[in-house]
């Protein structure tokens, strides 16, 4: 066993030895139904600290022939699968972390000090089929192959730190492409390559050197879906087990979501709350907000109202298909929009094919990068949604009516009302402060239509639930019979306790008062 080749299974071994291990083994199955097969070329791309590293650890130990892994295996999901026998240890693993090469590169010669690295290990192994040999790496495994029918899987870590850390060197980027080309592309020597990063492969520049490669990424997982992140399954044992609330942890690190798996949860985070008992944004206290504000100033065209109107609660309609797959070249909104999606910052629903910030930890993030300049209309909004909340809960009306014409005032010349669902977008940016006792739901089904935005009150709050039906140039009085008409606070099944109509209408007719409320109070038993 080696640094690169066949390394030993302390990695995986640290994961099942910590107090949170949640059982993933079940991507090994996938993996060896594509071993040797013309989809045997895997990139899978994912936020940092989604558990790309862990993932390449465990494939490790299973496939590498350095040591016998059955026993670590035992109890978990894959040994119970047909195919584990079949490739338990078989295979010569060659795993290689990208960022540790450039790191450690003289002169930014990553693949030349790669290729040096691996070679070293290599001819080490193999003394007498590689004896006085003088060639690249791939010249080297083609040899093994042809005298010893040694066949390789190729894990690599952080491919893309070149493309993302070297962004102006094109020169390098276009050298480090061609290298995993002639090493991995055709060639007879290679039985499965597992490739993670943050952002898929297929586009970047004019150079498609690694076309072989099927993606799974934020906007399609595929058959890796439950194993990008937490299910909804593993994440409410985790929280039996650590005696924490169930809602709240989604409404902290729910969000992400898949054709078959529509709740996927923040893993790391996960993980941070149950073993220190608190709700907090551990995520993204690992890396400062500015990497998300450089993309939130982009000046592009509808990009700052589309911001705007996520944080209200709402979604917005993108193209991810234009995306070039690189932090460099962006050509519209989309493209930012869709490289949010690959960072993590934004969820994405590839039915509706819409984007929306998928939880309170990112709401937070967005806040914070907001809070040090340029928005300081969305701020001072922000800034007010307490008092707001605050007048609501007291049924004071004339107050809510006054505080969300002077939120549309400020808001105005960023996100513009033309309809009840713009208008629904600004009452959720108003009453911001309300989502760290609420969960907040647009277009909530209620079987006789949909509920504008409804406030479910966490379980610890003991605050009522808030029922609000918007208007556009009606009454509020219109917007409070139509909650009432249509049965609007049955959908809240299960819920038992106090609830608050809240009807509210904006008429852009009347200069001097633009919106009115009216508030009523009912209370719900099931």
């Amino acid at each position: 066993m080696g640094i690169y080749l066949n390394p030993k299974n302390k990695g995986f071994q640290e994961a099942i030895n910590s107090e949170i291990y949640v059982d993933k083994t079940g991507l090994i199955a996938c993996t060896n139904h594509l071993i040797n097969t013309k989809q045997k070329f895997i990139c899978v791309s994912r936020p940092r600290r989604f558990g790309k590293s862990m993932a390449l650890e465990m494939l490790a130990a299973y496939y590498g022939c350095g040591s016998d892994s059955a026993d670590l295996f035992a109890g978990y999901k894959i040994e119970r699968d047909k195919t584990f026998q079949t490739h338990l240890n078989k295979y010569e693993v060659i795993f290689l972390n990208m960022q540790q090469f450039l790191i450690e590169a003289p002169d930014d010669n990553v693949t030349k000090y790669l290729e040096q690295e691996v070679l070293c290990e290599l001819k080490e192994e193999y003394k007498e089929v590689l004896e006085g040999f003088h060639a690249g790496l791939a010249a080297a495994l083609r040899k093994i192959y042809a005298k010893i029918d040694k066949e390789f899987i190729f894990l690599i870590d952080e491919w893309d730190c070149v493309m993302r850390e070297r962004q102006e060197s094109e020169k390098m980027q276009k050298q480090y492409l061609d290298f995993l080309r002639n090493l991995l592309k055709d060639q007879s020597y290679v039985a499965l390559v597992y490739m993670t990063g943050i952002l898929p492969v297929k586009k970047y520049g004019q150079h498609s050197a690694l076309n072989m490669f099927w993606e799974y990424s934020m906007t399609n997982q595929y058959v890796f879906e439950e194993y990008t992140g937490f299910t909804e399954e593993e994440v409410k044992g985790l929280c039996e087990r650590y005696d924490m609330d169930f809602a709240e942890t989604g409404s902290w690190y729910d969000g992400y979501m898949f054709k078959k798996f529509k709740h996927i949860y923040n893993p790391r985070s996960v993980v941070a709350a149950m073993t220190c008992g608190d709700f907090s944004s551990y995520w993204t206290s690992t890396e400062t907000y500015d990497a998300l504000k450089v993309y939130m100033d982009m000046d592009y065209d509808g990009l700052r109202p589309d911001i705007v109107q996520m944080l209200g609660g709402g979604r917005v309609r993108v193209n991810t298909r234009s995306f070039r797959n690189d932090m460099r070249n962006f050509e519209s909104k989309d493209d930012v929009l869709t490289l949010l999606i690959h960072l993590g910052y934004l969820g994405y629903d590839s039915e509706t094919e819409e984007v929306f910030i998928p939880n309170k930890e990112i709401v937070r993030e967005f806040e914070n990068a907001m809070s040090v300049g340029g928005w300081a209309e969305v701020m001072h909004i922000l800034k007010a949604s307490e008092k707001l909340l605050e007048d609501t809960l007291r049924g004071d009306g004339e107050s809510v009516a006054r505080a969300l014409d002077k939120a549309h005032t400020e808001v105005s010349s960023i996100l513009t009302y033309n309809d009840e669902n713009s208008l629904g977008c600004a009452i959720g940016l108003a009453y911001y402060s309300a989502r760290k006792d609420y969960k907040l739901i647009r277009e909530l089904p209620t079987g006789r239509g949909f509920a504008d935005v409804v406030f479910l009150p966490l379980p610890h709050t003991r605050k009522p639930a808030l029922v609000v039906e918007l208007k556009y140039n009606k009454t509020a009085d219109t917007a409070i019979q139509q909650i009432k008409d249509r049965h609007y606070t049955q959908a809240l099944e299960g819920y038992s306790g106090e609830i608050l109509l809240v009807g509210i209408n904006y008429d852009n007719d009347n200069v001097m008062k633009t919106h009115s409320c009216i508030i009523e109070k009912q209370k719900i038993l099931w």
